[in-house]
């Protein structure tokens, strides 16, 4: 039962988004201003202060990130292989691959705390450093209609560059003030919190009206083949027991909402990618806690 409770508490966050998004007059500008602050604000100080707290040794953790990355990359392969399996309509392909391999940070940081503390919060918070402009790079290829731009938005990324500038400092040994260390603390607990009432807030169900058959497929890959995939190439590479947990429940993650911001601002069909974002996570409140039963 302990596991089965395990993700109840996140899980209960999306849902009082979802019944806050639902039940309250709040307007588009209230959940768009509390987005923007989560994706601006918090989760790149909670990044930041994991990364530069956390033990670097990339001898041990190098494992771990090849699994991440493999993962993403069949992820990427077997997106792209529904443009000939489907043959679906203008836009359709391009606006939804990238939910085959995209993730969302928000949840994969609340199960890495859950899992391992500070450690899985750090472990996970590096996978996300290297996975972010893969997947950018990617999710924007799709959408190659418009071009130029990517450079510009993997430079200005937040989660990227709160990264990077938090494994310099513990590179560097930068010393975190322990008043700095104590907000930047407070921070990341409201980032995880607030970010997953986002992710309620943002579900829907709407928009499916054609191309159910690459609907499903997508959320099979990104739910289904890349954890185990993940699971698979840990087990053989020989992933000590967190970074195996950490490993498998970053590739079972339901895809990024910023995947829907991405499509509408490209010229792709939103709504299609609303929906399966909306569906694949409503779906891995089944999967997630079965992957995490499976690891024990």
């Amino acid at each position: 039962m302990s596991l089965a409770f395990l993700l109840l508490p996140d899980f209960t966050l999306i849902l009082l988004g979802a019944l806050l998004f639902r039940f309250t007059d709040w307007d588009a500008a209230f959940w768009s201003g509390l987005e923007k602050l989560v994706y601006y604000v918090l989760f790149p100080c909670l990044l930041f202060y994991a990364t530069a707290r956390a033990p670097l040794d990339f001898a041990s953790t190098g494992k771990l990130l090849q699994v991440a990355l493999a993962t993403t990359f069949i992820g990427i392969a077997f997106g792209w292989l529904a443009k000939p399996l489907f043959r679906p309509g203008p836009m359709l392909f391009e606006s939804g691959v990238q939910t085959a391999f995209r993730f969302n940070s928000y949840i994969a940081l609340a199960i890495a705390s859950r899992l391992g503390g500070e450690s899985g919060t750090a472990l996970m918070a590096l996978i996300i450093g290297f996975a972010v402009p893969l997947c950018n790079l990617a999710a924007v290829h799709a959408l190659v209609h418009r071009n130029g731009g990517l450079l510009q938005a993997l430079v200005r990324n937040p989660l990227l560059l709160a990264t990077v500038f938090g494994v310099l400092c513990n590179l560097l040994g930068v010393p975190i003030p322990e008043v700095l260390g104590a907000t930047l603390s407070r921070i990341g607990n409201a980032a995880i919190a607030i970010g997953l009432i986002a992710v309620g807030a943002g579900l829907r169900l709407s928009g499916l009206h054609e191309a159910k058959g690459m609907a499903a497929y997508f959320i099979a890959i990104k739910l289904l083949v890349l954890p185990s995939m993940a699971w698979l190439l840990g087990v053989l590479l020989g992933l000590p027991p967190l970074q195996l947990q950490i490993a498998v429940m970053f590739s079972a993650l339901p895809t990024a909402s910023s995947a829907y911001v991405l499509a509408a601002r490209m010229g792709g069909n939103g709504p299609f990618v609303a929906f399966l974002i909306s569906a694949g996570t409503l779906i891995s409140v089944v999967t997630l806690p079965l992957w995490l039963a499976a690891l024990h």
